[in-house]
C-alpha cells in the first residue's frame, strides 16, 4: 500500500462521514424541523417562520469528521413587531417584545425585554412533544437546547433566533440567546459561504483537509482547539496558500500555519465576533508544542517516502494519526 492510497482508504473509513449516516442524519433533521413546524400559537407557543430556520454548525458546511454526535439548528420566531436596539454590543442585544404574542409576553425579564434564557426554556417543554423524543437539556452556556430522540446517536442543538432587517452597515443579523438572557447577533450563512467559496476556490480540496485536521485534534492527547477556531485557521491556510495535492503534505503544511499562528488573534469568518482565539496561554503553549512535534514527524515520514521507504512512512502516518491508519 502507498501512503496515499493509506490516507484515501484513513479519510474514506476513518475521519468522512459514513454516506448512509449523512443520509439518515438529513432525513431526521427534516423531518424534526417538519415536526416543530406544527408547534402553533395555539399551544401557547412562538409564532415561528421557517423561512427564518437555518442549518448551521460544521455538518451544514460539510467539515464534521466522524463519528456524528450532534446537529446544528437555529429555529426562526416571528418578530411580530418585537424591536431590538441595534448599536449595543454585538453580544449584548436586548430586544423589546411583541405586545401581541402571547409567549413573548411570557418570557420577560424584570426590565421588560425577552429573557433568551427564558425562550430557550419554553423551547425546551415543547420539544417533549416531537415524535420519537427521547429527552431534552438545556445546554450549559443557556444558548440552546439539545434534544436527542429515540434510535439516534446524534443529538440536535437546537437554537431559537430572529431574523433582522438591514442594519446601517448594509447587513442584515441572526439574534441568538446569548446565554445570559440578552441575545448576540451571528450569522452562519456567511460561514457556510465562506468555506464553501475557499473550498472551490481550491478545486475542492479543503473540506477534507479541514476534517483530517479535525480527526487529528479530537483523538489526540493534548490540547483540543475549539472547533469553530481550527476550522477558522485553515480557511484562512487555504485563502493565504495553495494546497497540495497529496494529502500527508496538506495535512503537514496546514498544521504548520495553525502553529505559526496559534498565539495571533484569529477573526471569525461573520466578521461579527472579533478576535475568538481566547484559549489559555498556556493550552496555546502545549497546542505549538503538540503540533511542532507533528509536524517534524510528518517531514520525516515525507523524506522516507519520497527516498522508498514507503513502510517506514506508513507507520510514522500510524504513530501521527492513531491506530486506525492503513499500515498494510
Amino acid at each position: 500500500m502507498t501512503v496515499n492510497q493509506a490516507f484515501a482508504d484513513f479519510m474514506q473509513n476513518t475521519v468522512n462521514l459514513d454516506s448512509e449516516v449523512v443520509k439518515a442524519a438529513r432525513k431526521s433533521r427534516d423531518n424534526l424541523l417538519d415536526n416543530i413546524s406544527e408547534f402553533s400559537e395555539k399551544d401557547g407557543f412562538f409564532n415561528l417562520y421557517s423561512g427564518f430556520n437555518v442549518q448551521f454548525g460544521s455538518f451544514a458546511r460539510k467539515t464534521k469528521c466522524r463519528e456524528l454526535d450532534d446537529i446544528d439548528m437555529m429555529i426562526g420566531i416571528s418578530a411580530d413587531g418585537a424591536t431590538y436596539t441595534a448599536y449595543r454590543e454585538w453580544n449584548d442585544i436586548q430586544i423589546t417584545p411583541s405586545i401581541t404574542s402571547e409567549a413573548q409576553q411570557n418570557c420577560l425579564d424584570e426590565n421588560g425585554y425577552l429573557n433568551s434564557r427564558k425562550v430557550v426554556e419554553r423551547f425546551k417543554r415543547q420539544l417533549q412533544n416531537v415524535r420519537e423524543y427521547k429527552k431534552s437539556e438545556i445546554k450549559r452556556n443557556h444558548e440552546a437546547v439539545v434534544l436527542n430522540l429515540l434510535s439516534r446517536d446524534w443529538s440536535f442543538d437546537i437554537v431559537p433566533c430572529f431574523h433582522t432587517v438591514k442594519e446601517s452597515d448594509g447587513r442584515d443579523y441572526y439574534l441568538i440567546p446569548n446565554g445570559e438572557g440578552h441575545w448576540k447577533k451571528t450569522n452562519p450563512i456567511k460561514d457556510r459561504e465562506f468555506v464553501t467559496n475557499q473550498n472551490q476556490l481550491n478545486d475542492g480540496k479543503l473540506l477534507e483537509l479541514i476534517r483530517l485536521v479535525k480527526y487529528w485534534n479530537k483523538h489526540s492527547s493534548v490540547v483540543n482547539l475549539p472547533s469553530y477556531l481550527l476550522e477558522t485557521l485553515l480557511v484562512n491556510y487555504a485563502q493565504l496558500n495553495n494546497i497540495p495535492e497529496h494529502m500527508n503534505e496538506r495535512f503537514k503544511n496546514a498544521l504548520e500555519y495553525v502553529r505559526d499562528n496559534i498565539f495571533n488573534p484569529v477573526y471569525d469568518m461573520k466578521r461579527i465576533q472579533g478576535n475568538i482565539n481566547n484559549i489559555p496561554l498556556d493550552d496555546k503553549g502545549s497546542f505549538y508544542n503538540a503540533a511542532d512535534g507533528v509536524i517534524s514527524k510528518s517531514d520525516l515520514a515525507i523524506a522516507w517516502e519520497k527516498d522508498g521507504y514507503d513502510e517506514t512512512a506508513l507507520q510514522i502516518w500510524h504513530d501521527i494519526l492513531g491506530e486506525n491508519f492503513p499500515t498494510k
